[in-house]
């Protein structure tokens, strides 16, 4: 069995540590630097850290990451407003181990085939947002506002055909509200990519993990306000579950 991974998603907003609902509200929680400190303590798998208003802003803080990489001793994946190959090898040079890309996809997706290529596409992670429709179906949804016309399936062909080497499923119903991962989407996923899938939106318990780890066969979990909160509408509180809380049954982990 492949080693699963449970990775905290941090959200950045103004160099500052912040945390949505369903993608809005964003709540300050707290300096990222020092999340960063607790994380390594904790012997965190891998730490993502998206900037949710790069893409807005046109430009990516190398500063503040270059921050982050001297600090953080596990691999680190960044997303937000990665636009070019020179952005890739960038963050790359400065110590980033994985690029996240969403709407780099849409907006320039022979940028995202050519860093593929050129840096290898276990580098490259392509991240999509998704929400279920008045009648229960998925949709892609554009947090930078693009038009996708294309349904869950296309997009997900579409994807790949870009030779990324992960994809990232965030369920925008779920994220934030602490009721557990939309595993019916990442089934749904699962049904169509041969890439590994990292599981984004809701969890909010250690059992929301045992599921999708184990029952829905998912190869990484990330998890956002449960990594950040001591409980659901209580303070901060930077944690992470241990290993050994997660195994079900003695299956490895």
């Amino acid at each position: 069995m492949a080693l699963k991974r449970i990775m905290p998603c941090l959200l950045l907003k103004d160099k500052r540590l912040v945390k949505t609902v369903k993608f809005k509200n964003a709540a300050y929680v707290g300096d990222p630097i020092n999340a960063v400190k607790i994380y390594n303590d904790k012997e965190v798998d891998e730490l993502v850290v998206l900037d949710i208003t790069a893409t807005e802003k046109g430009k990516i803080d190398f500063e503040l990451l270059k921050d982050f990489t001297l600090e953080c001793f596990m691999p680190l994946a960044y997303g937000g407003g990665v636009k070019t190959v020179e952005d890739f090898q960038q963050l790359y040079a400065i110590g980033i181990e994985k690029v996240v890309v969403n709407t780099l996809l849409i907006d320039n997706p022979e940028v995202v085939k050519e860093a593929a290529n050129k840096f290898g596409n276990q580098s490259v992670v392509a991240s999509i947002d998704v929400k279920r429709d008045s009648n229960g179906k998925f949709v892609v949804f554009s947090y930078a506002n693009r038009d996708i016309n294309m349904s869950l399936e296309e997009y997900l062909t579409y994807v790949l055909s870009l030779n990324v080497g992960e994809i990232f499923i965030t369920s925008v119903d779920q994220e934030g509200t602490w009721e557990g991962y939309d595993n019916d989407l990442i089934s749904y996923v699962n049904k169509y990519v041969d890439v590994p899938i990292i599981a984004n939106g809701g969890c909010g318990k250690k059992e929301d993990l045992k599921t999708l780890l184990y029952d829905n066969d998912v190869q990484a979990a990330a998890i956002g306000s449960m990594a950040v909160y001591q409980k659901k509408n209580m303070g901060v509180l930077i944690r992470f579950p241990k290993r050994n809380e997660i195994i079900r049954d003695e299956q490895p982990f």
